[in-house]
């Protein structure tokens, strides 16, 4: 039996700006893009959220919710550098870490146990030492696998440890709303809820064959997560197959601008973590799902493998402004992946001519040489700049 891990950072981006101002403790924060460039939330602490100020909501509505919520820009690359450093102390455990995004991954124990303990010994150790290394605090979830250690984690927060021991699975997945499992968003909540079926334990005894009915194959997945079983591994990114980062919205996003101001700063991970690993792929996949559940991709191979920020925004960016289905613009979750990767060293060639693509690949080379030594944003492109930066945190805002 597996002994998986997801930890999370609570409230990431507005604890790291909380602890840099301690005199703000206790009060709210918000972290995000200037209200008058259609600056979106990229996080809120929890008192912040105390006034309905969620991630992807636009600035100008967070000022009006909270005025006296004390608001600060985001600072990526010194909030890539904290990161950094907190995955150096989950190595330390094992090197089967898959990040998912800045402020969480998921950890395999399974062969740590001889050294450092069982999965609640390696997981307070690790929540101790981000505490006092970084005075920064994660929630960690603990199950035999990656479902139920990320729904333990959010059960608890903050600073919550949550174990979901093998025999006690039906008991923890039971009493929850529907909406706890992956892929069951507002519409179709609604749909079960039409059924009588609210909590896991009614989808639970639901016949596969009417998920399948209802939802296509995904209903087979749904059935499979609602028994508590994920067989999918932990995969550290520099095996993957690819690499990639979404964000899934507290509410459904209708503005196309807050959508491409999202999927720029998806990218910019994306594209910093290509480069981590030495990687490049011919492949950039953008994934969308509306608030009917319906989920689409959509894909653009380039001639030769890139990590330039600047090739896979342009090509994301076509993809979200030209590809979508013609329906109605309500978005649940966006993502960007990379894939199809190329190692290798030759010279790339891009959507620009030479001399631009060799420009944007300086720029990102100098960009990642100055978050790996100083850790703060002291060079942007500047086409960036008038836009402020605004990415997201994760779905369930921890």
């Amino acid at each position: 039996m597996r002994t998986i891990l997801h930890v999370d950072m609570d409230a990431f981006y507005a604890s790291i700006e909380e602890r840099e101002h301690p005199e703000l403790k206790g009060q709210p924060i918000i972290v995000g893009g200037r209200a008058e460039h259609r600056g979106v939330v990229s996080a809120a602490n929890y008192k912040a959220r105390e006034y309905g100020v969620h991630s992807a909501m636009p600035m100008k509505t967070a000022r009006q919710r909270c005025p006296q919520a004390h608001f600060f820009p985001v600072r990526m690359e010194e909030y890539a550098k904290i990161s950094r450093s907190i995955q150096q102390v989950f190595r330390k455990y094992t090197p089967l870490v898959e990040p998912l995004s800045l402020d969480e991954a998921f950890l395999d124990v399974t062969g740590s146990h001889l050294l450092f303990g069982t999965g609640q010994e390696i997981a307070v150790a690790i929540k101790r030492e981000i505490k006092e290394s970084l005075n920064l605090i994660a929630s960690v979830g603990i199950a035999p696998n990656k479902f139920l250690a990320k729904i333990a984690s959010d059960a608890d927060k903050p600073d919550g440890l949550v174990i979901v021991e093998p025999n006690g699975i039906y008991a923890f997945l039971d009493p929850l709303p529907i909406s706890r499992v992956w892929g069951i968003g507002k519409v179709a909540t609604k749909r079960f809820s039409k059924l009588g079926i609210n909590t896991i334990s009614q989808l639970r005894t639901l016949d596969p064959g009417l998920l399948t009915e209802l939802f296509g194959e995904q209903g087979q997945h749904l059935w499979e997560l609602s028994q508590g079983i994920d067989d999918r591994p932990v995969v550290p990114e520099r095996q993957a197959k690819s690499i990639s980062r979404e964000t899934t919205f507290s509410l459904d996003v209708t503005d196309l601008e807050i959508l491409k101001s999202v999927l720029i700063e998806l990218v910019e991970d994306v594209a910093r973590r290509l480069r981590k690993n030495e990687l490049r792929g011919r492949t950039i996949q953008l994934k969308i799902r509306y608030d009917d559940f319906a989920t689409f991709t959509r894909a653009l191979t380039v001639n030769q493998p890139t990590n330039i920020t600047r090739e896979i925004e342009a090509a994301a960016l076509l993809l979200l402004e030209q590809r979508l289905p013609e329906r109605p613009l309500s978005i649940r979750l966006i993502g960007v992946g990379v894939s199809g990767f190329d190692s290798g060293t030759r010279q790339q060639r891009s959507l620009f001519d030479e001399e631009d693509q060799q420009k944007h690949s300086r720029l990102d080379q100098v960009k990642d040489q100055i978050a790996n030594r100083f850790g703060t944003e002291s060079i942007k492109r500047a086409n960036r700049i008038e836009a402020d930066e605004t990415d997201t945190e994760t779905s369930s805002e921890s």
